[in-house]
């Protein structure tokens, strides 16, 4: 039972780690002349394409669709991914990617707040010690303090908060989904559900235009890493877990972010950056301590 908790731990870490790469890429994606429209709905349609080839090719993942919770994985791909995919990636058409990222990140305490909510349940101590933690170090890492306030965009604040209650709904849902039916079947569903609100905004148009080819490998990329491993692992992690410690093992993307910004992008990290992502770590590892005692 130990073992298990702690896998489901590791692929939640390795799911955040992954999504916490797609800031600095789609930056790229977007000085190659893509517009968030076209991201969004390559990196959506690869993604569910991944995912049901994955399912296709593991027979143990076959079953009935409709015979499981579709209806509650459908609502979870609507207003957990496509929303929040929709709502950050317009973020960071309106704001530095460090202040989308604080706005996002305020999935920590949100989640922690809808669990509490729902169950009736405060947080422990040591959960809210974390999330205080998580949040010191989220400012220092993305050094906010510097941050032009001049250019500050009030629809990419309002936008970049939205974006972190529906990614805190993603997380919130998906613990409470508790069912025999395989992970992958599950994110396939999801995935395909997120397409319907995806193509509603934005019309699949890009993906039949001039310049597809690269397009699809953006899609290909960023749906990999922000949709097919985060969805798959979550799925597999979430329930075992519950979604107040996923939130905050979920924190891991940030730091995985700057890193991704350092080696990726090419931009610097300064001390304080390193101080936050230190204090990021040290707030996952706070909120653990409760089940060594």
């Amino acid at each position: 039972m130990k073992n298990t908790r702690w896998i489901a731990m590791l692929l939640i870490l390795a799911g955040a780690a992954c999504y916490g790469l797609l800031s600095p890429i789609i930056k790229l994606a977007y000085e190659a002349g893509w517009n968030e429209g076209e991201i969004s709905v390559s990196q959506m349609t690869m993604g569910m394409v991944i995912t049901w080839l994955l399912v296709l090719m593991r027979r143990k993942s076959w079953s009935n669709p409709f015979s499981g919770p579709w209806i509650r994985l459908s609502i979870v791909g609507i207003f957990g991914l496509a929303l929040t995919t929709i709502l950050y990636n317009t973020t960071l058409t309106e704001l530095d990617a460090s202040l989308s990222i604080v706005l996002l990140f305020q999935f920590t305490w949100m989640t922690i707040v809808l669990d509490s909510i729902v169950n009736k349940k405060w947080p422990t101590r040591l959960q809210m010690v974390a999330v205080l933690i998580v949040v010191i170090g989220t400012l220092f890492a993305v050094n906010i303090f510097a941050a032009d306030w001049s250019q500050i965009s009030v629809k990419g604040i309002i936008l970049g908060l939205a974006s972190g209650f529906s990614y805190s709904l993603f997380l919130f849902l998906t613990g409470r989904i508790q069912h025999p039916m395989d992970s992958l079947m599950k994110s396939a569903i999801m995935l395909t559900a997120a397409i319907i609100p995806i193509y509603l905004i934005y019309p699949p148009d890009g993906m039949l235009g001039d310049g597809v080819g690269s397009l699809i490998l953006w899609g290909l990329l960023l749906g990999t890493l922000g949709q097919v491993v985060p969805t798959v692992f979550f799925n597999i992690g979430i329930p075992r877990v519950g979604s107040s410690v996923a939130a905050l093992l979920g924190s891991l993307e940030l730091p995985v972010g700057l890193l991704g910004a350092l080696f990726i992008v090419g931009e610097s990290v300064l001390s304080v950056q390193w101080l936050g992502m230190v204090l990021i770590l040290g707030g996952i590892g706070v909120s653990e301590l409760k089940f060594k005692s």
